[in-house]
């Protein structure tokens, strides 16, 4: 396995330095990730700036700097109410990921299901899968490999995510399986990577500091589905059993690149050292 970084990990970072991506990319590589990966282009575009320009700007700068583009992160909902308008949206994005040159874009599913009676996750399941399967039948055609993490209250849970993947049925729309992220839906990280395995496309190594819910939710924490806290923190310093993660990837075959995304309060740069260091004895 390979070890990467997302940009969304240098938020802080770049607010305190007023760094752009160019600087973040060179950060990176300085630091010696073999990979990044970038969140929605818009978050780093001047003001009237067109996003497949900046894109092939950003590649053209990897490929100088020597570092791999590994994925673009997008938000998305396949329950919206203009569902067309939102489809072409996202079809909009796979051209940028192609620009970039990446092999895999991540978008969202859903935020939150329609309030009619009765209306449940296994609803969104039947009526998000041909929408989805139509921006992924697209992106192949692009070079792309289309993924959705375990992200969002609706859909974090494994098995709500394991549904939809196998509702969607194509080849080229798998899973971002987020290690870290599981613990928002009070599930076992391992337990939990185990089922998201044999569908993976691409890996977030992330970790959490916990606290039980019998206690108030601490300052900086949040709270999961079953009413424990949590907050993010480095690779390494939390609660997610992160190397036995690891072996569940190995177990099935996967061998491509596993991505730091750093959430916590702590300053990006030394989490983000911790988070390497820790992940080069493991993987």
């Amino acid at each position: 396995m390979k070890i990467g970084v997302s940009s969304y990990s240098f938020t802080k970072y770049i607010s305190q330095t007023g760094s752009d991506i160019f600087a973040v990319i060179d950060k990176a590589k300085e630091m010696g990730f073999e990979g990044i990966e970038f969140i929605g282009l818009e978050s780093y575009a001047k003001e009237g700036e067109d996003l497949i320009s900046l894109a092939g700007k950003i590649k053209e700068h990897c490929e100088k700097t020597g570092i791999e583009i590994i994925n673009y992160a997008i938000g998305a909902n396949f329950l919206a109410v203009d569902i067309d308008a939102e489809i072409d949206k996202v079809k909009k994005s796979v051209d940028i990921a192609a620009a970039l040159g990446s092999p895999c874009m991540r978008h969202d599913v859903c935020y939150s299901l329609p309030k009619e009676h009765l209306y449940t996750w296994h609803n969104a399941v039947k009526e998000m899968a041909p929408r989805i399967r139509e921006v992924s039948e697209y992106a192949k055609l692009k070079g792309v490999k289309t993924c959705t993490e375990n992200h969002g209250y609706i859909f974090q849970a494994p098995e709500r995510v394991e549904a939809l993947i196998r509702e969607v049925n194509h080849e080229n729309y798998g899973w971002l399986c987020d290690m870290g992220n599981f613990l928002c839906a009070d599930a076992d990280p391992v337990h939990a990577v185990a089922i998201a395995a044999p569908y993976t496309f691409h890996v977030h190594a992330k970790d959490f500091l916990l606290k039980s819910g019998d206690v108030d939710c601490p300052k900086g924490f949040f709270t999961t589905l079953g009413g424990n806290h949590i907050r993010g923190t480095a690779v390494g310093h939390g609660v997610v059993p992160v190397k036995n993660c690891i072996t569940a990837l190995k177990r099935v075959g996967y061998d491509g690149y596993v991505a730091i995304e750093f959430e916590g309060m702590e300053d990006n740069i030394p989490a983000l050292e911790a988070g390497l260091d820790f992940l080069k004895k493991t993987v």
